[in-house]
């Protein structure tokens, strides 16, 4: 079964998609300088709760943004809009450069 969308129908989901990936851009920086607060400083020896500052404000952003991200793929596959899937997609890369980032500083 071929079901093309119409002009409408595909600009309204491309629209959707750039919203998901710049929500996406926006959390991954919001998680950058989140996690930055838990860096280990390299001029000092510490054993102090740097992990655990790191955790407390990381996994709320994480939790968020996964929860957006498998609502969003969930009903790309149930609506079968793939395209929409594409664009769920593409949040990823953004994902894995912000969590280099964070542990390159660990």
């Amino acid at each position: 079964m071929n079901i093309r969308l119409s002009n409408d129908e595909a600009f309204v989901e491309k629209r959707q998609g750039l919203v998901l990936l710049a929500l996406n851009l926006i959390g991954a920086m919001i998680y950058v300088i989140a996690a930055s607060h838990g860096w280990a400083d390299p001029r000092v020896h510490s054993v102090t709760g740097e992990p655990y500052v790191w955790a407390l404000r990381v996994f709320p952003i994480w939790a968020v943004f996964l929860l957006l991200n498998l609502v969003w793929s969930a009903f790309a596959v149930a609506h079968r809009q793939w395209r929409g899937g594409i664009w769920g997609l593409a949040t990823i890369p953004i994902w894995l450069v912000a969590v280099v980032i964070d542990f390159a500083h660990h």
